[in-house]
């Protein structure tokens, strides 16, 4: 019989593939505030109810929070799951868009500082969720219990190829990391019985993605990319820190309008949403061309993260329909470099072995 050697786990044992979930789950959210918004200013605002009546949008997204919640406790399977992320993410949107309401006595639903809330739970959750996977490498451990929950989905429902691919591959870093090769070769004689199965967001994720013409998938567009993000941090940097040293400044004339905004907290968050960017793209560009890791892209996609969401929620809330300039620009970098990064690291994990042996 083995013996087993004990292994501190650690207060907390983390998911392989969370990170992805928690991202999605704050991108849907800034979507729907988006759309939300845009939605209402271009109805006039309608009320939902008749009479006394009004039916806040809030309380859809508590329903949808609620539904969410229910369907990862009560179901098994990615589908579910991914579900969840979605109605969570739908719901938190709908319910943080009217965050206004609930620290104003009269109910402002156009309260002011009522972006930089948003923002700053945004910042919240996204940090935590980068720092949570990044206090440490994934141990053996981690990489095994993730596994292990791909092939519980298999037992459940089935497996789609690469979901199968993701565990097989999980199971070889807690090989090469130490774990138990008994405990091993049962997690991935599970994956490997596990049943076909067809995954429906997985199809169209590849249906959107042979959409993108072959120009843009170029690994070239990667530095043009990454500069353009630094040249925009750079320049939102010296514009916002210009306006607020200068008090705000106007000047306009037959031929051009210039507008600096003085102190304020949508300019205060915007500095920083700046400072946040440049803070990330530029080590990843220099670093970029020098190594052959995956952090620089991964740290360049983050940064487009946080350029395309955080300064568009707050030129949303401050500019209206000019947010969509830079939601558009800052959605275009977040795809090219979402797709490096998934093509890189299918390139980088280690293969697992195609016999069942090992």
């Amino acid at each position: 019989m083995t013996e087993r050697v004990r292994v501190r786990r650690g207060p907390i044992t983390r998911n392989a593939v969370g990170l992805t979930s928690a991202e999605a789950f704050v991108i849907i959210a800034i979507t729907t505030i988006l759309l939300t918004r845009l939605y209402l200013q271009l109805t006039g605002y309608p009320q939902v109810g008749g009479g006394d009546l009004h039916i806040a949008h809030a309380l859809w997204g508590g329903a949808l929070m609620m539904v969410a919640l229910l369907i990862g406790w009560m179901m098994l399977g990615s589908g579910p799951r991914s579900l969840a992320v979605l109605l969570g993410g739908i719901g938190f949107g709908l319910f943080l868009d009217e965050v206004g309401k609930f620290v104003t006595k009269d109910n402002d639903y156009f309260y002011g500082p009522a972006s930089e809330i948003m923002y700053i739970l945004v910042c919240l959750i996204l940090a935590g969720a980068r720092i949570l996977r990044a206090i440490r490498p994934l141990s053996a451990r981690e990489c095994l219990a993730s596994s292990a929950a791909i092939a519980a989905d298999g037992v459940a429902r089935g497996l789609p190829d690469h979901r199968r691919e993701i565990g097989l591959r999980l199971v070889e870093h807690a090989r090469a990391r130490g774990a138990s090769p008994d405990d091993v070769e049962q997690v991935r004689a599970l994956l490997l019985s596990a049943e076909p199965a067809t995954d429906i967001g997985y199809r169209l994720r590849q249906w959107a993605e042979r959409l993108i013409p072959n120009v843009f998938r170029s690994p070239k567009w990667v530095p043009w990319v990454g500069w353009l993000l630094v040249a925009g941090a750079v320049f939102g940097l010296l514009f916002h820190a210009l306006g607020i040293a200068l008090g705000g400044y106007f000047y306009r004339d037959s031929h051009v309008t210039v507008h600096l905004a003085g102190k304020s907290p949508a300019t205060i968050i915007l500095l920083v949403a700046a400072a946040l960017t440049l803070a990330m793209a530029l080590p990843a560009m220099i670093a970029l061309p020098r190594t052959a890791s995956m952090w620089p892209l991964r740290l360049l996609r983050t940064s487009a993260l946080v350029f395309t969401f955080l300064s568009a929620l707050v030129h949303f809330a401050t500019e209206g329909f000019a947010a969509l300039i830079t939601l558009s620009i800052g959605l275009f970098a977040l795809a090219i470099l979402s797709y490096q990064v998934d093509a890189a690291a299918g390139k980088t994990a280690p293969k697992p072995p195609t016999d069942s042996a090992g």
